[in-house]
C-alpha cells in the first residue's frame, strides 16, 4: 500500500485515512485565494425554505405572479438565502475548525440571483493575527465573492473568525 496521503487527509491507522475539515491559523496566510467547489445550483425549495425560516414575506421571493410583473419578470432569490449558501460553501476549507465567528461585514448584493442559477465562491485571506485574549487561537479575516454561472459577481462580504493555531490537536481531541 502506498504510504503517501492524498492532500486534505490524515492517517488514522494503517489502511484508514480521514478527511480534514477546515484549516488552522498557519494554513491561512494573507493573500491565499481559495476557489470553493462544488458550486451550488439554487432550487425553488432553497428559496422557499430560506424565506420561511427567516420570516421574510416579500412577494418578490415567493409569489410567481407578483414577480412576473416586476422588472425581473420572475422570482428573485432572497438575499439571505444567497448569503447563507455562499458563506456555507466556504466553511469546509476556511473555517471548518472555527472556535467562533467574530464578524460578518461589508455585505454587498451586486447582481440578482434566480432559481436555477449556479453559484461559486472564492475567498481571499486579507488579514490575520494571533488572538491576545485566547491563547492557542488566531483571528483570520477573509473577503469572499460569490459568482454565478456566467461569472457575474452577485455577492461580496468580509468574515472574521477565530481558528486554532494547532488544528491537529483539536482534530485529535474531537475525533476529527
Amino acid at each position: 500500500m502506498n504510504d503517501a496521503l492524498p492532500h486534505g487527509y490524515r492517517r488514522i491507522t494503517q489502511g484508514r485515512i480521514r478527511e480534514n475539515v477546515g484549516l488552522g491559523y498557519d494554513e491561512l496566510p494573507v493573500g491565499l485565494v481559495i476557489e470553493h467547489r462544488p458550486g451550488r445550483t439554487l432550487t425553488e425549495l432553497d428559496n422557499l425554505l430560506g424565506t420561511a425560516l427567516s420570516g421574510n414575506p416579500a412577494p418578490i421571493h415567493t409569489d410567481a405572479h407578483y414577480s412576473s410583473q416586476t422588472e425581473w419578470g420572475r422570482i428573485l432569490v432572497c438575499g439571505g438565502v444567497t448569503l447563507n449558501l455562499v458563506a456555507g460553501m466556504t466553511v469546509r476549507s476556511t473555517s471548518g475548525m472555527t472556535v467562533a465567528n467574530l464578524g460578518l461585514d461589508e455585505v454587498r448584493f451586486e447582481a440578482p440571483v434566480f432559481v436555477g442559477d449556479t453559484l461559486y465562491a472564492q475567498t481571499e485571506v486579507v488579514s490575520r493575527r494571533l488572538a491576545k485574549s485566547r491563547p492557542g487561537t488566531g483571528i483570520v479575516t477573509c473577503r469572499t465573492c460569490g459568482h454565478n454561472q456566467a461569472d457575474t459577481r452577485v455577492l461580496t462580504f468580509t468574515r472574521t473568525f477565530l481558528v486554532p493555531t494547532n488544528p491537529d490537536s483539536v482534530r485529535d481531541a474531537t475525533n476529527y
